[in-house]
């Protein structure tokens, strides 16, 4: 079966610098994936290549088997990381604007959306901004929907409900590519693909992208002085609750850090996180 959106050996390069390394994925009807990795990883550079935004130095991009034309287009809907939105419109003019570039008819506005349809989009809060700009996306009925950080600065309760109709839609049948900061909504996703310096590193469940890294819990009194001397020593740390979390622990530096500032732990193994694969990526 032919993929919804695929990209193949994409490459992406700005004179020395190479943004997107050799990258290729695919969406599938009614999957939703989900591209992570942090900031500068490639991201949007790879979902511009997708769209035909951007061209690309090699590889290609493809929609329904074929490279990306006007008309092609127009079963995406995309919702870029600023929204797409113009902020001198009413919540009415933008949703009627781009029904209007897509031939279709606009969307029915209800909710607080319906009570702010006169209103500039410059006044709303940004969490009824991404609600506009995901009804945007959706009123042409697309076949694909690509999402950069959809929910990001929406509080948890509107990030629930967006990812309420990201889910229905898959279920409907449309193929889903999102890019999440968050890992509570990166478990939401069917498959996941992480970059990391422009290429693609890990594809899979949670379980395959952690796979290989390993995380120990160290717990003391004084938490705080404790995250001070693992850290001093050089050693990937970060905090859950009152435990310091050193990701790929080597045994013996860990112990002789401990033992030289007098300090007396208990070290647990422990389940390993995307996060902490990411920061052992981003040291390199």
């Amino acid at each position: 079966m032919t993929a919804l959106i695929e990209a193949r050996g994409l490459t992406q390069r700005f004179g020395d610098f190479t943004a997107v390394d050799d990258v290729s994925l695919h969406v599938d009807a009614g999957e939703v994936v989900g591209l992570l990795g942090a900031n500068g990883a490639g991201k949007t550079t790879t979902i511009r290549m997708l769209l035909g935004l951007a061209r690309p130095t090699a590889g290609e991009a493809l929609l329904d088997g074929s490279p990306p034309t006007r008309q092609s287009r127009r079963r995406l809907g995309y919702v870029p990381q600023g929204l797409g939105l113009y902020a001198e419109l009413t919540v009415s003019e933008n949703l009627a604007f781009a029904a209007q570039a897509f031939g279709c008819a606009p969307a029915q506005l209800d909710g607080a959306l319906a009570d702010e349809a006169d209103s500039l989009v410059a006044s709303l809060p940004l969490g009824l901004r991404r609600q506009l700009a995901f009804l945007c996306a959706l009123q042409h009925s697309p076949d694909v929907l690509v999402l950069d950080e959809p929910t990001s600065g929406v509080e948890p309760l509107a990030r629930a409900r967006l990812w309420d109709r990201i889910r229905s839609q898959a279920d409907s049948g449309v193929g889903v590519l999102v890019t999440t900061h968050y890992m509570q909504e990166a478990r939401q996703c069917d498959r996941l693909l992480l970059m990391s310096d422009g290429r693609l590193v890990a594809q899979g469940s949670e379980q395959d992208i952690v796979d290989g890294t390993r995380t120990v819990a160290v717990h003391a009194d004084d938490w705080a002085r404790l995250f001070e001397v693992l850290s001093t020593a050089g050693m990937a740390v970060n905090l859950a609750g009152r435990d310091v979390r050193v990701i790929d622990p080597d045994e013996e530096r860990l112990r002789t850090a401990l033992e030289q500032a007098g300090i007396t732990a208990t070290v647990t193994e422990v389940a390993p996180t995307i996060e902490e694969r990411m920061t052992m990526l981003a040291r390199g």
